[in-house]
């Protein structure tokens, strides 16, 4: 398991910030490589990923789903679920957004299996770590 926490500042008001993280359709094409196949519910989508770590390339492909979603407290928590596409390996996450101001904190719980596992954890969290950043910055522009 890997955990990371992120501090991000959109420049947007939280409302702004609330309605983006809370809205797969906007959300999700915020992590490099990723985007919607198709929706599912109102809170769930399935989607996919491709990630490069080091030479590697994978794509991951499985079901997001917002599982939790406090308004007063801009409060919202993400479930992802995924399998390497091709491979044995899978991606599971849970993403927690707390929201205040023009931003807030991103938490990520992952777990990683497979090929992607076996890169090593320096690598995987360091891979996170960049998408994660990445994403935050996105977020301003959705």
């Amino acid at each position: 398991m890997v955990e990371l926490d992120h501090p991000f500042s959109t420049g947007k008001p939280t409302e702004y910030n609330w309605a983006a993280v809370t809205d797969l359709q906007r959300v999700i094409p915020c992590v490099e490589g990723g985007r919607v196949i198709e929706t599912t519910g109102p809170d769930s989508a399935k989607a996919e990923i491709a990630v490069k770590m080091g030479a590697m390339s994978m794509k991951f492909t499985g079901k997001v789903e917002v599982i939790e979603k406090d308004e007063a407290a801009h409060r919202a928590v993400l479930k992802i679920k995924s399998k390497e596409a091709g491979g044995q390996g899978f991606a599971n996450a849970e993403v927690v957004f707390t929201l205040s101001g023009d931003g807030g904190t991103v938490h990520t719980a992952a777990q990683i299996s497979g090929k992607a596992a076996s890169m090593g954890e320096g690598v995987v969290q360091s891979v996170l770590d960049a998408l994660i950043k990445d994403f935050t910055e996105k977020l301003a522009t959705v």
